[in-house]
């Protein structure tokens, strides 16, 4: 059985290799975390020179808005892969994915909500 750390570190690698393979880079910082049920990854600096540029380019809404749309409908096109992803390292299934992006940090969350807590290995203390 894997420790806490181990299973958010997963995801953390599988998240990183879909945004590569997905989106055209990785984040710059990434960090998972088991919350009971609920598993919460956070990803910052993912936004591409061009989704940059774009947002700059744009009025301030709708640039945003577009780019938020665009991630959106790729990320529910990869909905599949993600929660098999997050199967295969769990062991539990998923019920739902939240997501959302900032044009201004360039900082993604996404969420997802699993059928049942995580069991993980206590690790001991230092």
């Amino acid at each position: 059985m894997k420790s806490q750390g181990e299973i958010e570190a997963a995801i953390c690698e599988g998240i990183t290799r879909f945004e590569q393979e997905y989106m055209g880079r990785g984040p710059k910082d990434i960090r998972a975390h088991l919350i009971g049920d609920l598993l919460v990854v956070r990803l910052q600096g993912v936004l591409t020179a061009a989704e940059q540029h774009l947002v700059r380019s744009l009025p301030a809404e709708k640039g945003r808005d577009l780019l938020k749309q665009v991630r959106t409908h790729l990320l529910e096109t990869a909905r599949p892969l993600l929660e098999a992803m997050v199967h295969d390292i769990t062991g539990i299934k998923v019920v739902s994915l939240h997501h959302d992006i900032s044009t201004a940090t360039g900082e993604e969350i996404v969420a997802f909500t699993l059928s049942e807590p995580v069991s993980f290995r206590e690790t001991r203390k230092k």
